[in-house]
């Protein structure tokens, strides 16, 4: 395999991407980013990968690919926020025959972004239960024990009120109704609060859009555990959908 590979993060507003020296988890290109087309079919999504694949110049070579999806031997098994067209799609075989890359690898966008935040980020050298969440157009989740993933988990769809958490505490949610930092920073304390009681995680790092803006909220934030921002904030994404390629699991092959 090679050091750089096109990693591509499918989110449910935006799909972006950039080259990654999967060696130390820089980019080596600018960032692209397209609309997540709506609805977010299928082939619809994939003229956006294309569209990414050209702009890389990157037929041919090896991508990894993130999906708000739980991802189970290539076939996705849940479609929270891209539509429910993709359930049961084997992204293997749609790669084949829909794209030009030579080598495809899938994940989970926020077990993506935990991979690289492990191995290049804040949790670098941090053994014990640690947790990535991602705080977008929902909350995804990446659970890491003694530095392996345990992939697939879904702590922003605990149920809560009348939905889901992530529909009270995800980013998408704070900028829709317009919610102050104090406001938002109360809601997403008390979802941290309710997952810091389920699995006592060592430390909890937040990424996706709002980790940007981590410093206009952290005061809210009342956890007996370490609560820090993603040190590569929302590129992680990329950097982890690019080491998916070498990975499995969370181990190097």
């Amino acid at each position: 395999m090679g050091t750089h590979v096109l990693g591509i993060d499918v989110g449910g507003t935006g799909v972006k991407a950039a080259v990654v020296n999967t060696n130390n988890g820089k980019l080596v290109t600018e960032r692209k980013k397209y609309p997540t087309p709506k609805p977010a079919y299928p082939k619809e999504v994939i003229k956006v990968i294309n569209q990414l694949i050209d702009d890389f110049e990157w037929n041919g070579k090896e991508i990894g690919c993130g999906f708000p999806s739980i991802i189970k031997n290539n076939i996705i098994y849940s479609a929270a926020n891209i539509d429910d067209s993709w359930m049961h799609i084997d992204l293997i075989k749609l790669f084949q025959v829909e794209t030009s890359a030579a080598k495809a690898a899938f994940i989970n966008d926020a077990d993506a972004a935990g991979l690289a935040e492990m191995k290049f980020g804040a949790g670098v050298g941090m053994n014990g239960t640690v947790l990535m969440l991602t705080l977008g157009t929902g909350i995804g989740s990446g659970l890491f024990l003694d530095q392996k993933l345990l992939p697939n988990t879904e702590f922003g769809h605990l149920e809560h009120k009348e939905s889901i958490w992530e529909h009270y505490a995800g980013n998408a949610v704070r900028e829709k109704k317009d919610l102050s930092w104090e406001e938002w920073g109360a809601e997403l304390n008390e979802y941290l609060n309710h997952v810091d009681l389920l699995i006592n995680p060592d430390l909890i790092i937040l990424g996706g859009g709002a980790s940007k803006k981590f410093e206009k909220f952290k005061e809210y934030i009342k956890l007996d555990t370490d609560v820090v921002p993603a040190k590569m904030l929302n590129e992680s994404g990329v950097i982890g959908a690019a080491m998916a390629v070498k990975t499995k699991n969370g181990s190097e092959e």
